[in-house]
């Protein structure tokens, strides 16, 4: 018993044992990073190409100042502005334009040109003009007729249209409402929607005031 002691109280105790293997399965969360990883890359690749782009817009935009293209009626002929017994308006009226691109390297394509005359709120007449393309530092010239009797007018308009026959002058609105794109070099953008309103006093040829004349008008632009 004493020697059987002897060696348990001893510093030998046999081999030590081996430490327990582990093994590890990574290949489904290996497949899931990768996923998730080109999503990312995809996602911040577009990010970074919008404000790219959206930059580039900018500084086109700072640089070159489209907006400092101007229009202006010129002329304006109202020779018959009447109502019937019913308050239907009967209309003719012309309005030359002149539209000034003072830009020394932006040419504009005007791609879809509708002009629209209004009294009060109510528009009484559309003329649709010829598409056209406008070189830098250019002046182009425009013409629109409205010529009809379809608006019976509102109370407002009716107010508006006894005070103003007492002195013949009339206030109308043409808007031009576009869709125009410019040109840099070889470059083209894509298109915008300015709306130009121009706010008229025209005078009634029919009423043979010779003393009241048009007088040309400067038309504010809106991009």
């Amino acid at each position: 018993m004493a020697e059987k002691q002897s060696h348990l109280n001893g510093a030998y105790y046999g081999p030590a044992a081996p430490p327990p293997t582990q093994s590890y399965h990574r290949h489904g969360r290996g497949r899931g990073c990768g996923c998730c990883c080109l999503f990312s890359f995809l996602l911040k690749l577009i990010v970074s190409l919008v404000v790219i782009i959206g930059l580039a817009v900018l500084i086109f935009w700072l640089i070159f100042r489209p907006t400092n293209v101007k229009f202006y009626v010129t002329d304006a002929s109202l020779t018959e502005f009447s109502l019937t017994g019913n308050n239907t308006l009967q209309y003719n009226l012309a309005v030359n334009i002149t539209v000034r691109n003072p830009n020394r390297k932006i040419g504009i394509y005007y791609d879809t040109i509708e002009a629209r005359a209004y009294y009060g709120d109510q528009r009484f007449d559309m003329d649709t003009l010829t598409p056209f393309y406008q070189g830098h530092k250019n002046t182009s010239y425009l013409s629109a007729v409205f010529s009809g009797q379809q608006v019976v007018l509102g109370s407002d308009e009716l107010t508006q249209f006894n005070a103003e026959k007492i002195a013949g002058v009339y206030s109308v609105d043409v808007n031009l409402y576009l869709r125009i794109r410019f040109k840099v070099g070889k470059l083209k953008t894509g298109r915008v929607k300015p709306k130009v309103k121009c706010d008229l006093k025209v005078p009634l040829s029919s009423t043979g005031n010779s003393a009241v004349a048009f007088e040309s008008t400067k038309c504010d632009i809106d991009f």
